[in-house]
């Protein structure tokens, strides 16, 4: 089996020629070459590269450049604005790029609370014409993005990070899976896929966290598998766990078996996203 992340971040130190819009959890960097020696450390063969939006907003070069030097390793997610009048000609461009594989809403308060808002409509179409999945950042609006399904039947959506609120440094919250009904409520949409990632960080236990496995159960009960994808969300995680301990938490669980990781950790993302590494000749 390949093991593949869904979501992980590498960004350069703040500097003048492409400097931060804000600071992000993690450490001062993040560079190729750290990010692949975490994941050839544990076995994860490659990752999905989400450029950072927190700091660099809708300029995904420094990702495109990391992809172009590793693409046995890495392919890339990009975020992009409901708000720009051009974003389907943005998309177009996106989709015509080697490397990349879907583009990403971050549905904060500068995003339309309409499901039919006329800058959400033009992505998720764009996306479904370009064959992009759209990733949706969207903690707090998921009866929004049920809407947004049913209206797009034809776009693959992909919920990031289970739905779920979720720390940047310790404690987890009090009750971390308090929206899990509307998380629930999704998978009827046959369009909707989550990303198992971060899961760890909901944990009240230390590794290796056994108190999330009822919860992502019935989100496995659900979804099943084929819609379910790991990840560790790394760095925004590093204040609550290892990259080691996002990865084997899920490797020493008994709650999975072996078929039921090849899915997970790699399997559904392959199909998803139509990506996996491959070995340098």
């Amino acid at each position: 089996m390949q093991t593949i992340d869904v979501q992980v971040h590498c960004y350069e130190r703040n500097h003048p020629g492409r400097p931060w819009h804000a600071v992000l959890a993690g450490p001062p960097e993040v560079t190729a070459d750290d990010m692949i020696k975490a994941m050839d450390s544990v076995g994860v063969d490659g990752a999905l590269l989400v450029s950072v939006h927190t700091m660099y907003r809708w300029d995904a070069s420094y990702a495109v450049a990391v992809q172009k030097k590793h693409p046995d390793k890495f392919a890339v997610i990009k975020p992009v604005d409901p708000n720009d009048p051009k974003v389907e000609d943005t998309i177009a461009e996106w989709a015509a790029m080697d490397g990349t594989v879907a583009i990403r809403i971050m549905m904060n308060d500068s995003v339309s609370t309409d499901p039919a808002d006329a800058g959400i409509d033009r992505v998720l179409k764009a996306a479904a014409k370009h064959d992009l999945p759209l990733n949706l950042m969207a903690k707090d609006r998921l009866p929004q993005v049920a809407q947004m399904a049913a209206r797009h039947p034809n776009t693959q959506i992909v919920i990031d990070h289970l739905g779920l609120e979720q720390p940047m440094k310790p404690p987890a919250p009090a009750k971390p899976w308090h929206d899990l009904p509307n998380v629930l409520a999704l998978a009827k949409h046959r369009n909707v896929a989550i990303k198992i990632s971060g899961a760890c960080t909901l944990s009240h236990e230390k590794f290796p966290y056994k108190d999330i496995w009822d919860p992502l159960g019935k989100i496995f009960d659900a979804f099943t598998l084929d819609r379910c994808m790991w990840g560790t969300d790394w760095t925004r995680a590093v204040a609550l766990l290892t990259y080691k301990e996002g990865v084997e938490a899920f490797r020493v669980t008994d709650r999975l078996s072996d078929s039921d990781r090849t899915t997970l950790m790699g399997g559904s993302l392959s199909k998803i996203y139509g990506w996996a590494p491959t070995k340098k000749k």
